[in-house]
C-alpha cells in the first residue's frame, strides 16, 4: 500500500461519493483525516421524497461511457473507460461486498422512435471510431434482443448492445466506504457545515491539505486560481472548441466557475415479475429513461434532468411519466412496489465537465473537486487518482492522459 509521511493531515469537506473516496484512500496511505459533512449520517429520504446529503444516494451508478458519449465530451468518455478497470480494483480493497456488474448496456426504442434511435446510433459509432479501445456497439434484431433479455418477450424489434459497460450499487458503496472510514480511524463530523475560508481552526491542529468535495455545498462562485474572477476558460484562451479542456500545468488561468444544480428524479421499485439482467435504456424524444437492475429484484428507474436547483419532492407529472415509460418497457412493473421516489440535484459547472482546482499561497493548500454532474460514479475513480497524483507526486500525468481540467 502506498504511504505518505506519518505527519500528513487532511481536512475533507463533504462526505458524498468523492469525499468518502478521497478520505478513504488518504487514510489507507497513513494520513490523519478529518471529514466535515453538513448533513446527517446517511439519513434516508424523508417521506416527501427529498434525499438529504449527497446526490450520490439518488443515482443508478451506471458505468456507461459509450452510452453517455451521445451527450458528453470525449474526455468524460475516457474517464469512464478508466473507471471500468479501476472500480474492480477499488471494490477489492473494501471489507464489505458491493454489487458490481459488467454485463453491458441494452438500448431499446419503439418503432415510432426509429429516427431518434438512428441519430443516437450515429453518435455512438462516431465515438467508437474516436475511442477504438471501447468495445464496439452491436446492432440487434428482435432475436438478438430476446437472446440478451428473454424477459422482454420480443416486445422490441430492434436494439443496440454496448458490451463491457457496467454498474454498481451506489448505496452499498457509500455504506462500505463509511465502514472503512470508521475502521481506519477517520474523524467524522456530521451536521458540520464548513468552508475552506474558515479552515483550519485552532482545534484542527496542523493541516497539510484541505479538500473541498462539497458539490452543491460549494455553490458560491469558486474564485479563479489567480485570486480574481476570470472569465475565460482554458479552451477559449487556446482556441479549442467549447467543452474541450486540456489539463493546466501550473499556469494561472481562471474560470468563473459557478456551481449549479441539475435536478434528477429517481424511483426505486421492487418488481419480482420484471426480469432484466443489465442496465436498459429506452430512447424516446420526450421520456428517455434508464432502468438499472440491482440485487433482490430492485430496479432503479430514472430519466428527468431539469436545469434547476429545486430540492422539492418529485412532481406528480414527472413521476407518472417515469413509471409509465418503465411500464412500456416491461408490463411487470405494473405489479411492482414503489420503495422510494426521490429527488436531488447534481453539482455541475457551466460546461458540465469536472474540474480539480488547486489554490496554493499563504496558508494551507486547498483542492476543490467539483462538477461531477450526472457522471459521478463513472468519473470519480479518475478524479480520485488524479487528485492523489497531485498531492503525492506534484504531477498531472493522469489528468493530462485523460484531458481532465486542472486549474492551478
Amino acid at each position: 500500500m502506498p504511504t505518505s509521511r506519518a505527519s500528513s493531515s487532511a481536512l475533507v469537506l463533504g462526505a458524498g461519493l468523492m469525499g468518502r473516496l478521497l478520505a478513504w484512500q488518504l487514510a489507507r496511505r497513513g494520513w490523519h483525516v478529518t471529514v466535515h459533512e453538513a448533513a446527517a449520517a446517511d439519513a434516508p429520504s424523508d417521506p416527501a421524497g427529498v434525499a438529504p446529503g449527497a446526490a450520490a444516494r439518488v443515482a443508478a451508478a451506471m458505468l456507461a461511457p459509450l452510452a453517455e458519449s451521445a451527450i458528453t465530451e470525449r474526455n468524460v468518455v475516457e474517464m469512464g473507460r478508466y473507471a471500468l478497470t479501476r472500480w474492480p480494483q477499488l471494490l477489492g480493497q473494501l471489507s464489505q461486498p458491493v454489487f458490481f456488474q459488467q454485463e453491458g448496456t441494452l438500448i431499446l426504442w419503439h418503432r415510432q422512435d426509429a429516427a431518434e434511435a438512428r441519430r443516437f446510433a450515429q453518435l455512438l459509432r462516431a465515438t467508437n471510431e474516436q475511442v477504438p479501445q471501447l468495445p464496439t456497439m452491436q446492432t440487434l434484431d428482435a432475436s438478438g434482443v430476446h437472446a440478451l433479455e428473454p424477459g422482454l418477450e420480443q416486445r422490441f424489434a430492434q436494439g443496440l448492445y454496448l458490451p463491457g459497460e457496467g454498474q454498481l450499487d451506489n448505496r452499498q458503496l457509500l455504506a462500505a466506504l463509511l465502514h472503512e472510514l470508521k475502521a481506519l480511524g477517520v474523524t467524522l463530523h456530521w451536521n458540520s457545515r464548513r468552508a475552506p475560508k474558515d479552515l483550519p481552526r485552532p482545534e484542527d491542529g496542523p493541516v497539510d491539505w484541505v479538500f473541498d468535495c462539497r458539490g452543491l455545498g460549494a455553490r458560491a462562485l469558486i474564485p479563479s486560481a489567480s485570486g480574481g474572477e476570470g472569465t475565460q476558460t482554458h479552451a477559449a484562451l487556446h482556441g479549442e472548441e467549447p467543452g474541450k479542456h486540456a489539463a493546466v500545468r501550473g499556469d494561472r488561468i481562471g474560470t468563473h466557475a459557478a456551481v449549479r444544480g441539475v435536478r434528477g428524479e429517481v424511483a426505486r421499485v421492487h418488481a419480482p415479475e420484471v426480469k432484466l439482467t443489465r442496465p436498459t435504456r429506452l430512447i424516446h424524444p420526450r421520456y428517455p429513461i434508464y432502468i438499472a437492475p440491482k440485487q433482490d429484484d430492485i430496479y432503479v428507474i430514472g430519466a428527468t434532468e431539469i436545469e434547476s436547483d429545486d430540492m422539492s419532492p418529485p412532481s406528480v407529472r414527472s413521476t407518472l411519466e417515469l413509471l409509465s415509460a418503465a411500464y412500456a418497457v416491461h408490463p411487470g412493473f405494473a405489479e411492482g412496489r414503489i420503495i422510494e421516489i426521490a429527488a436531488h440535484c447534481r453539482p455541475a459547472l457551466p460546461d458540465n465537465l469536472p474540474e480539480i482546482r488547486v489554490t496554493r499561497g499563504p496558508g494551507v493548500p486547498v483542492m476543490r473537486i467539483n462538477g461531477l454532474y450526472r457522471h459521478g460514479f463513472m468519473i470519480s475513480p479518475a478524479l480520485l487518482d488524479a487528485a492523489l497524483d497531485i498531492v503525492e507526486h506534484n504531477r498531472h500525468t493522469l489528468a493530462e492522459q485523460l484531458d481532465l481540467r486542472i486549474v492551478a
